[in-house]
């Protein structure tokens, strides 16, 4: 190993040099460099400067206004306001990205940096040097992806949208699904699978309040020679004129469901038998109102019972069913139960 080396490392500082050396290094860096002498006004800008901008070296005047002429008016009072906040010492250091004003009229990005080199005895800024320096590719790539991101969003936006209508139309027609497979299509009523749902769950609800629960079993008295003498066209329009008249004293808590052909059975939630009795001979009362059927006068029978303590739906409908049958081998046109 030599001897360590006694000399020392070269110093300098940039305030105390010349303007002639200076400005000679300024112009060996690829940035655009400035030079301001604050207490005379004028400004020294490297060649680069100029050609940056696409100006002939040299050819603005060497003053603080052709710095502020070629900012972009909409980037203006932000600049200002950075470099007033340096000048004043309410920031640590001056930095800004803005829009310069080239020589064809565009604009180009740029970042620019300042540093004070020295004050005046009043605090005052004597002599403060920069560099401006291009970012334009930077901020083509920043806007590039910007505008990709805002188009990304604006895509996701549009397909969100669209899965929320397609969301919404589903749900229409599976709730419009749900209602036709509950509805008869026929009388436009709740249909046997509808029935099968809705008995098991008012016979649980009567079990849990300690609630009456009836049904009335109807079916139309001699249907079967309605559609022989006058066809199923007009058969199947008696059954819906018996619906509709059935509908008039059926209640919001109630459900009435096509159990089958000419038969039909109403769910009476909270209802005790006498009451379920009374709005059978309702129904029947109803019917008389009906026209005939040509000479034929159209009326039903009825079952109705009341559910027994822990009775589930199936020992319900055999009794209301059974209920039914004596109405029919009664003489028809009957109540039973």
């Amino acid at each position: 190993m030599g001897e360590a080396s006694n000399i020392e490392p070269l110093k300098f500082d940039v305030a105390d040099m010349n303007d002639g050396v200076l400005h000679a290094l300024m112009e060996l860096i690829s940035d655009g460099i400035w030079d301001w002498n604050a207490n005379t006004g004028y400004v020294y800008r490297t060649a680069r400067w100029y050609e940056m901008l696409g100006y002939t070296p040299h050819s603005l005047d060497n003053n603080v206004l052709t710095w502020e002429n070629v900012i972009h008016p909409e980037d203006y009072p932000r600049v200002m306001a950075a470099f007033d906040d340096y000048l004043s010492q309410r920031a640590d250091g001056y930095q800004a990205e803005y829009r310069c004003r080239m020589h064809d009229g565009n604009y180009l990005w740029i970042e620019d940096r300042g540093h004070i080199l020295a004050r005046n005895a009043d605090g005052s800024v004597a002599r403060m040097i920069g560099a401006h320096r291009s970012i334009e590719d930077s901020r083509r790539l920043f806007e590039t992806l910007e505008r990709r991101n805002h188009s990304l969003e604006a895509l996701i936006e549009e397909r969100t949208r669209e899965l929320s209508r397609v969301n919404r139309q589903l749900q229409l027609q599976l709730e419009e699904n749900r209602r036709l497979a509950e509805t008869d299509t026929l009388t436009s009523i709740a249909n046997r699978y509808r029935l099968e749902q809705v008995l098991p769950q008012a016979c649980d609800r009567a079990q849990r309040f300690r609630e009456p629960l009836s049904l009335i079993a109807m079916d139309i008295d001699d249907f079967k020679t309605i559609n022989d003498h006058y066809g199923h066209a007009i058969g199947d329009a008696a059954l819906t004129h018996v619906v509709e008249n059935i509908k008039r004293f059926v209640h919001d808590a109630d459900l009435l469901a096509r159990w089958g052909g000419d038969e039909f059975i109403l769910i009476l939630p909270n209802t005790s038998l006498t009451e379920a009795r009374l709005r059978a001979a309702e129904i029947r009362q109803g019917l008389e109102d009906l026209m005939t059927v040509g000479d034929f006068q159209v009326t039903m029978s009825f079952g109705v019972v009341e559910r027994f303590d822990e009775e589930q739906q199936t020992g319900l409908m055999a009794r209301s069913d059974r209920a039914l049958y004596q109405s029919k081998i009664a003489g028809k046109n009957i109540i039973s139960g």
